[in-house]
């Protein structure tokens, strides 16, 4: 079974319109949808004192969600006002992380020995840990990161793409020619594996050998909120599957390799369109 961890933001998304909050946050997301995919599944983080935090770790423990080595401290959890327009969600504002923000992850000589024990760390752009990302590949465990629409920003890159084993881009609407340029620039700034992310106009994946576009499963959603992060993390979890029950094929036999990267291109689109059918990144909501 594949073993990974989101280490970074949570939050809960405040649905101005319906009076509700819903648990969320790139890394929680991650580690939530890991789990409902069948991976052993944990959670690394840091929760305020208060109702938000409150409703994120019961969700945690109702759903079994390993989440032991997360830090709390007194203040607001991270959180953020939503809306949402003909089915797609609208950020209106957040508290910037909230508690993360004032006591961002500092990872002890134990963290990293848990850390071991993955196969796959996943953060985000959003999670105040690039300072840490040295620390979790000198435990040779694979990083995936998040970078929403930071790669526009060449310092940010540059600070992470040392690191990085998988990015993903949210490319909006940009053309697959665009995004395939994009790609291409990420993969000389370092990055090693590229999936840009264009919304309803699918993704394009990128090795530095040769591109993947994977069509969405196009549906009418209900709440788009989650579908970059249900893209990514079923993205994850089916490559990395492959990756440690056939290592020696997926890095010698091409074809191999190409068939089992369009199924995990393939599962990521599927498994998204669904979370776009369920309100908030992934249900869960409870009245504010």
């Amino acid at each position: 079974m594949v073993k990974v961890i989101g280490i970074g933001d949570n939050v809960c998304d405040k649905y101005e319109h319906l009076n509700m909050m819903f648990p969320g946050g790139q890394a929680l997301n991650f580690s939530v949808y890991a789990k409902m995919l069948g991976a052993d599944s944990s959670y690394l983080g840091v929760f305020g004192r208060d109702e938000v935090a409150d409703h994120v770790i019961a969700t945690l423990d109702e759903l079994g969600v390993e989440h032991g080595r997360c830090r709390q401290y007194d203040g607001e959890n991270g959180c953020a006002r939503v809306t949402l327009v003909d089915g797609d969600r609208v950020f209106l504002g957040s508290n910037r992380g909230g508690v993360l923000r004032e006591h961002p992850m500092d990872l002890t000589t134990e963290d990293l020995d848990y850390i071991r024990g993955f196969s796959l760390v996943h953060t985000s752009n959003n999670s105040w840990f690039d300072d840490q990302l040295a620390k979790v590949k000198s435990t040779g465990v694979m990083l995936s990161y998040d970078f929403s629409g930071r790669w526009k920003d060449p310092e940010w890159v540059d600070r992470v793409a040392p690191y990085a084993d998988f990015v993903f881009l949210s490319c909006g609407s940009v053309s697959e020619e665009e995004a395939e340029d994009i790609c291409r620039s990420m993969y000389a700034a370092g990055c090693k594996k590229i999936i840009a992310t264009r919304g309803s106009k699918g993704a394009v994946f990128y090795d530095g050998s040769g591109f993947f576009v994977q069509p969405p499963k196009l549906v009418e959603a209900v709440d788009t909120l989650g579908a970059g992060d249900s893209f990514a993390t079923a993205f994850l979890v089916s490559f990395i599957d492959s990756l440690e029950r056939e290592p020696e094929k997926m890095e010698q036999d091409r074809e191999f390799y190409e068939a089992e990267l369009k199924k995990a291109l393939k599962k990521a689109s599927e498994f998204s369109s669904g979370i776009c059918m369920v309100q908030g990144a992934f249900g869960h909501g409870r009245a504010i």
